[in-house]
C-alpha cells in the first residue's frame, strides 16, 4: 500500500506564523491528487514537510500507514517517497545517461539498473537522442523530462512535483502530464501534483485538492473540481 496521509500537519519557518496549520489530507494509493492554490497556499512548503526538508511542528506524516514524520529525508526516500522540486533540477555537469543512472543507483544493481534507464529513454524519447549530452546543455523541457525520469528510475512508490510545468512550452506540458497519467494507471503510482496550471492538473488528476492560506478549502474529483466557476474564481483565477 502507498497511501498517503497528512494528520493535522502543522509546518512553518522560524519563529514565524505556520504556513500549513493542521491540516489533514489523503493521497490514495495509486491515485494522482492535485494540489492547487495561488503563490504563498501552502503547496511547496507541504512537498518539502513531507520529504523532511522542512521539519513538521506537529502531526504526523503517513506512508501506507507508517508513520514517517521522525524519519530523515534520505529514510524517507528509501520507503518509497521521490521528489521532483521546482526548477527542473538535474546534475548539470553530469549526462543524460549518468542522470539516470545516479537516479537508480540504490534502487536497482547491474541489469536491473540499465533495464530501467531503457525504460525512462522509452518514456522519454528525446532524452534517447540527448543521452551523452551533459544536462546543462539541455533545454527547458528536456531537464523537466530528465528531472521526472530521474525520479521514476528509482521506482517510487509516491511521487510528489512541485509545479513541473513551470515555464514550459504547452506542447512540453502536456506530453509531461501524459507521462505522468499513463504512468500512475500501468504502475499503480502515487502521484502528489502541485500545479499552478489548473486546467492541465485537473485534466490528468482524479482529484483536486485546493489550499488557501495554509488549509484545504476544497477537496472533490477532479472533474467536479473543474466544473465549479465559483470555487475557482475564488480561489484559482479563472
Amino acid at each position: 500500500m502507498s497511501t498517503l496521509a497528512f494528520c493535522d500537519l502543522t509546518v512553518g519557518y522560524g519563529d514565524g506564523a505556520p504556513v500549513l496549520d493542521g491540516l489533514s489530507l489523503e493521497v490514495p494509493d495509486g491515485a494522482v491528487v492535485a494540489l492547487l492554490g495561488a503563490n504563498g497556499a501552502g503547496k511547496t512548503t507541504l512537498l518539502r514537510a513531507v520529504c523532511g526538508l522542512v521539519p513538521a511542528r506537529g502531526g504526523r506524516v503517513l506512508l501506507g500507514g507508517q508513520d514517517l514524520t521522525g524519519l530523515s529525508t534520505e529514510d524517507r526516500v528509501r520507503r518509497g517517497l521521490a521528489l521532483v522540486p521546482e526548477g527542473r533540477s538535474v546534475v548539470a555537469e553530469l549526462t543524460v545517461e549518468e542522470n539516470l543512472r545516479l537516479g537508480a543507483l540504490w534502487r536497482h544493481r547491474g541489469p536491473a539498473r540499465t533495464r530501467a534507464v531503457a525504460a525512462a529513454y522509452e518514456l522519454f524519447e528525446p532524452l534517447a537522442r540527448r543521452r551523452a549530452s551533459a544536462g546543462h546543455t539541455l533545454s527547458g523541457g528536456e531537464r523537466q523530462m530528465l528531472a521526472l525520469a530521474r525520479a521514476l528510475v528509482a521506482d517510487p512508490a509516491v511521487l510528489l512535483l512541485d509545479e513541473p510545468s513551470l515555464g514550459l512550452a504547452p506542447i512540453v506540458v502536456a506530453h509531461l502530464l501524459g507521462v505522468l497519467r499513463d504512468t500512475a494507471e500501468r504502475t499503480g503510482l502515487t502521484v502528489l501534483l502541485a500545479e499552478q496550471n489548473v486546467t492541465g492538473a485537473l485534466s490528468v488528476a482524479d482529484r483536486g485538492v485546493v489550499l488557501s492560506l495554509g488549509e484545504a478549502v476544497a477537496d472533490r474529483p477532479a472533474a467536479e473540481l473543474a466544473a465549479d466557476p465559483a470555487l475557482r474564481h475564488a480561489y484559482l483565477g479563472f
